[in-house]
């Protein structure tokens, strides 16, 4: 797996729990491949939680799967066992896991609700996806591009972190709307930066 970029909550909360546990694991048979499809299964628990009405378990079981998606790349190179397979499966099952903690998180917030809970559920899930869509699309600019100021505020981290806040908080609609529009205001920040970016290079 490749070393990935580090939002603010990987780097000041998620590391400080991933690294003792992969420490831990790399005296076991367990395989970073193995941490990526258990964090999907955390996520799906998430889901199911929101669904059933526990909200508070729901944002905790998504900043453990957080967590756990840090665990897999520091396994991965503790145990020298790093693949491009293992990132790239890893990579699409934390789209997976994001389609179902947003999915989870938008039943719970609609419960009944009129259709516009729906629309900025659907408005997350489309931000989400987009902003990991302009990290891996991006081409002929600095792979760091995309590492600091406002372009680099919606993190898979600090997303899964927002999450965790609102369940606890029983906040649902209130944070698919943080969500949707810190995610689509990153997408058309990043569409900025890559056009001065891709322009100086030419």
């Amino acid at each position: 797996m490749e070393p990935v970029y580090d939002g603010f909550v990987s780097r000041h909360l998620n590391r400080r729990i991933s690294r003792p546990l992969a420490r831990a694991l790399s005296h076991t048979p367990v395989t970073p491949n193995l941490v990526s499809i258990s964090s999907l299964g955390i996520a799906a628990g998430a889901m199911v939680s929101f669904v059933v009405g526990l909200p508070i378990l729901g944002g905790l079981l998504a900043q453990a799967s957080s967590v756990a998606d840090g665990v897999d790349g520091d396994l991965a190179r503790l145990t020298g066992k790093t693949s491009r397979f293992g990132g790239f499966m890893d990579a699409v099952l934390d789209r997976y896991a994001d389609a179902l903690i947003i999915l989870g998180l938008t039943i719970w917030a609609a419960d009944g609700a009129e259709t516009g809970v729906w629309i900025v559920g659907l408005w997350a899930l489309v931000g989400v996806f987009t902003v990991s869509y302009t990290r891996a699309r991006i081409e002929g600019a600095p792979r760091t591009i995309f590492d600091r100021g406002l372009t680099s505020v919606a993190s898979r981290d600090i997303r899964l972190f927002i999450v965790m806040i609102g369940g606890v908080a029983g906040l649902g609609l209130a944070t698919l709307i943080v969500l949707a529009s810190l995610t689509n205001a990153v997408v058309l920040a990043r569409l900025v930066s890559a056009r001065f970016a891709l322009a100086s290079e030419q």
